[in-house]
């Protein structure tokens, strides 16, 4: 079948994007699905940082690429034990095959297979199913169709709106999950969040959900510590000189958690010196691969130090997914806060300029 979606064919291009068009929304064969995989007609895909790094450059892929992987649809044809037509599903950016050491652990998130296939821009299997075009993380959602491995999709409840839906499949599980799952926070303990994209307001949503006391938010953008604010921070620290102090002030001395979600070194380093002695220092960001960052060596032991990974916080998408989902009809997890807007096809590259800009949380695309 020909489908249309938003091709990628060149990494870097200047912004702003509205000029330089980066995403030209382009006719592909779709090429129907093998073993184990499934045709989804998307319904919504969110705009995230991760799609702007391909763009951009920092996060280098296999090109000519068919981007979006937090998404959202509806099965048409199932060629997978446990999956019909007429199904809702929500993926995972990570195809987990179950079979793998990291998989035998329950860490779906680092997955071999999983990472192998991304790498390649191909499916789990190792297949295209697009000509000529690679696939963004076994997804490919910016597009009115896609086939995916049935490892990379969960089924969720059809009632659920799709510009809501869309947003568990990368912001929530990602950034909740790195609360609960991978620094697994507890009640009364002082967290604080760097940086309030749909990732970072997805953590402080899970740490306000868990009980993290004093909870502070780190951000440049004014509207964004308003938002946090009213999603459950008890602290709003405009990021830049000073910031570092002004969390070991509204924390006793440090946060117990720190959690870094821009994807930058220097944050980085920032949310380590915002930690207290025996905190942990999270981070979910994605930096460009050539960054570092440098830590005084002797805190890690003198200090009893932490620093943890999280990727796709930890989740096992399969359990993860349902369970927020179901936190957030019970209202106790308002993801929908998070919905900035939503977009058509014909106007991703304006939206990824707003993304750039930080002047939006999560805009969704409706298909």
């Amino acid at each position: 079948m020909i489908v249309r979606g938003a091709v990628l064919r060149e990494m870097g291009l200047p912004a702003p994007y509205a000029e330089s068009r980066p995403l030209r929304i382009e006719e592909v064969e779709l090429a129907p699905p093998g073993p184990g995989e499934l045709l989804v007609r998307i319904r919504a895909a969110g705009l995230c940082h991760s799609d702007l790094s391909v763009i951009d450059g920092s996060r280098p892929r296999v090109m000519p690429m068919l981007l979006g992987h937090e998404a959202t649809g509806e099965v048409v044809q199932s060629e997978a034990p446990g999956f019909a037509a007429g199904d809702s599903v929500a993926f995972a950016f990570v195809p987990a095959c179950g079979e793998c050491g990291p998989c035998a652990e329950g860490r779906a998130a680092l997955c071999e297979p999983g990472a192998a296939a991304n790498t390649a821009g191909t499916l789990l299997s190792g297949v295209r199913r697009l000509d000529g075009v690679h696939h963004h993380l076994g997804v490919s959602g910016f597009a009115d169709h896609a086939v995916v491995s049935a490892r990379s999709a969960v089924k969720i409840d059809p009632s659920l709106p799709p510009e809501i839906a869309a947003l568990f499949g990368c912001a929530v599980m990602t950034g909740v999950g790195a609360v609960v799952n991978t620094a697994q926070v507890r009640a009364g303990r002082s967290a604080v969040v760097f940086g309030l994209g749909g990732v970072g307001l997805s953590a402080l949503l899970g740490a306000a959900l868990v009980g993290a006391h004093p909870l502070v938010a780190v951000d440049v953008v004014p509207s964004k510590l308003a938002l946090a604010e009213a999603l459950g921070a008890t602290h709003t620290v405009r990021a830049g000189e000073g910031a570092v102090e002004e969390v070991r002030d509204a924390t006793s001395g440090g946060a117990d958690y720190a959690f870094e979600t821009v994807g930058n070194a220097k944050v980085l380093e920032q949310a380590y010196a915002a930690t207290r002695r025996g905190g942990i220092t999270v981070t979910v960001g994605l930096p460009h691969p050539s960054q570092t960052f440098s830590v005084p060596a002797v805190s890690l032991v003198a200090e009893e130090r932490t620093v943890k990974g999280s990727y796709l916080g930890s989740s096992v998408p399969s359990r993860d997914i349902p369970r927020y989902i179901s936190l957030y009809q019970a209202g106790r997890l308002p993801v929908d806060r998070l919905l900035s807007a939503t977009v058509g096809l014909d106007d991703l590259n304006e939206a990824f300029d707003n993304l750039a800009a930080g002047t939006s949380v999560r805009q969704v695309l409706l298909l």
